[in-house]
């Protein structure tokens, strides 16, 4: 059975704007070495985010997208707009992950070297008690009234 991918989102903690809301987590070998391989384009809104890696290829790429190189506490070391297909990265030994997004991303979001990224996980929250409507009965609610008044109640 195949394991389902993991999806996290983006957020410019320094800038206040999102850079992506569903990005896969590449963190095992095969899935790091795929990465976008054989994808045509990446959707607006989504990425993949490479972890553990300092560099990447676009060798066998399709489209031109961009680069995020964001260091072990979540903070831009580097950051790589419009990268092309068949070409190699050099190294940034201070990054941890990269985070290949649609072209144009950085641009949009104003992300630059020194920002503070948020990577967090989507979690699928289950309503508490608090969040639900009350659907306590009341004296007023409780339908003691109806019974009293009720024809079939009365006898003859």
């Amino acid at each position: 059975m195949p394991r389902r991918v993991r999806q996290v989102f983006v957020y410019n903690k320094t800038k206040e704007t999102f850079l992506a809301f569903r990005v896969d987590v590449a963190d095992s070998i095969l899935s790091r070495l795929v990465g976008l391989l054989g994808k045509r384009s990446l959707k607006p809104d989504s990425g993949v985010w490479i972890v553990p890696a300092n560099a990447i290829h676009t060798v066998g790429m399709l489209f031109t997208f961009d680069l995020v190189l964001i260091d072990k506490d979540f903070k831009v070391v580097a950051v790589r707009e419009l990268v092309r297909p068949f070409r190699v990265t050099r190294p940034i030994f201070r990054a941890e992950s990269v985070l290949e997004l649609p072209a144009h991303a950085i641009f949009r979001s104003r992300t630059e070297v020194g920002d503070q990224l948020v990577i967090e996980r989507y979690e699928t929250r289950q309503p508490t008690p608090t969040d639900l409507p009350d659907t306590t009965i009341g004296p007023q609610d409780s339908g003691e009234d109806l019974i009293h008044s009720s024809p079939a109640s009365t006898s003859i």
